[in-house]
């Protein structure tokens, strides 16, 4: 049986870490605004194991003009349970967080290596590449929102 949920952001760690944090320390894991009242983390869960999260920060970011914008950070799916259409769901239910609370764009860093996927989910690349420490290259993606969606 397949569920999601509201988790804690320490729940999202047993994730987020063997996925996005390899090799670091756990408290690599933790995210600035983890802990707001406005920022929500999402776990799916196949039966009672958690297999997939995502986090979603209501933030804005310089480069563009919307003035309510949601950052998603953080989004894992575990490697053996990728491929299954699971991160679409994650992302879906960021997406639809962020309509239900008049958020009219949804942004994020993507690796390099997942610009493919969130293209297909019609997301665009804004801006020149860039680095993160101990992660590599990433691109500011984005999509604009339709409050009618939800």
């Amino acid at each position: 049986m397949k569920t999601i949920k509201e988790i804690s952001s320490l729940e999202t760690y047993s994730v987020r870490h063997p996925v996005l944090r390899e090799g670091q320390s756990m408290d690599s894991c933790k995210f600035d605004g983890d802990d707001l009242t406005s920022t929500i983390h999402l776990g799916l869960y196949i039966n009672a194991a958690l297999v997939g999260v995502v986090s979603v920060f209501e933030k804005n970011h310089v480069f563009f003009d919307s003035k309510k914008q949601f950052q998603v950070r953080g989004m894992a799916v575990l490697k053996h349970h990728q491929k299954m259409g699971y991160g679409e769901e994650l992302l879906f239910e960021a997406e639809n967080h962020a309509v239900k609370y008049y958020g009219t764009l949804i942004w994020f860093n993507a690796r390099e290596n997942a610009v493919g996927f969130y293209e297909k989910k019609g997301y665009q690349i804004c801006g020149d590449s860039f680095f993160i420490e101990n992660i590599g290259k990433h691109f500011v993606m984005f999509k604009k929102l339709n409050p009618i969606r939800f």
